[in-house]
């Protein structure tokens, strides 16, 4: 397939399992993006509250169809849905997406885990998924940018649980894959933007910093890998692409800029691992 990344991306994902595009999106979409988030009283109101074992609290707000507004046109963007269409080398659909807020000095850690490990449970046959993170805000250690360990997608799924106060992957085999594999820290600026496959071990630490770090997160599935059973993330569905200047477009026209869809947010009762920790 064709499309916005080049052979030494693919190769850098199949071998890494994850790849870094610097700046994917410019400085004026991001300050589109912050401002629609920062004003939009629904990330507030339906996030699902995640803590880690010191107390920490971190924010998620989750929900599946991309829809019309800002949030839709990133989701359904070219240079999204076509980098991921070559990485995955088949059709994807939108499989959710979510906002992760982590406020100054209160939000907490996340827990070693795969994406995977979680959407197995769903009927999901093959790995053959992934997740695109674009940074909203400056993303460092300080305020618990996200970990990734290099090369772990070949591991296969690790056994996920409960351990401790979030659930994650098996904190030996954890432990002995970071001994063995690099890690890296994606530290961003707003508009950085890192797929990484469904399969890719990751973590993040707590926001220690006066800064909050908020990152969407897009998650796709392939069309070969419909799921075989109803779970509380869709089954395939069509996705509608926009081009890239769709962004923009819809920041200029004013009825759909005021307007702010009403969308079906994941609650806690629906899925038990998201309030027990999942995506840093």
């Amino acid at each position: 397939m064709t499309g916005p990344l080049d052979d030494c991306d693919l190769a850098q994902f199949h071998r890494d399992g994850f790849v870094i595009r610097r700046q994917w999106f410019d400085a004026e979409e991001m300050e589109l993006l912050a401002r629609f988030a920062r004003e939009d009283p629904d990330l507030v109101s339906h996030h699902l509250p995640v803590k880690d074992a010191a107390g920490r609290e971190s924010r998620l707000t989750l929900w599946n169809h991309p829809g019309d507004d800002l949030y839709g046109m990133f989701s359904r963007c070219r240079r999204v849905v076509e980098g991921a269409e070559q990485l995955l080398q088949d059709e994807v659909y939108h499989y959710h997406a979510k906002m992760m807020l982590k406020e100054p000095r209160v939000g907490g850690a996340w827990e070693w885990h795969q994406d995977y490990g979680y959407w197995y449970q769903n009927g999901c046959l093959y790995p053959n998924m992934l997740s695109v993170m674009i940074a909203v805000d400056r993303a460092d250690r300080e305020n618990g940018c996200l970990e990734v360990l290099r090369g772990s997608h070949h591991l296969g799924r690790v056994e996920h649980g409960r351990y401790g106060e979030q659930a994650g992957a098996d904190p030996e085999r954890v432990e002995a894959a970071r001994a063995r594999l690099e890690l890296v820290r994606f530290e961003a600026e707003p508009g950085d933007t890192l797929f990484f496959h469904s399969n890719l071990l990751h973590a993040s630490g707590p926001n220690t910093s006066d800064r909050p770090r908020w990152t969407l997160i897009l998650a796709y599935n392939a069309r070969g890998n419909d799921p075989y059973k109803d779970s509380h993330h869709p089954r395939y569905t069509p996705l509608e692409k926009v081009d890239d200047d769709a962004i923009k477009a819809w920041a200029r026209d004013p009825r759909r800029s005021r307007a702010r869809e009403k969308r079906s947010y994941l609650r806690p009762e629906d899925d038990q691992t998201i309030s027990t920790g999942k995506d840093g």
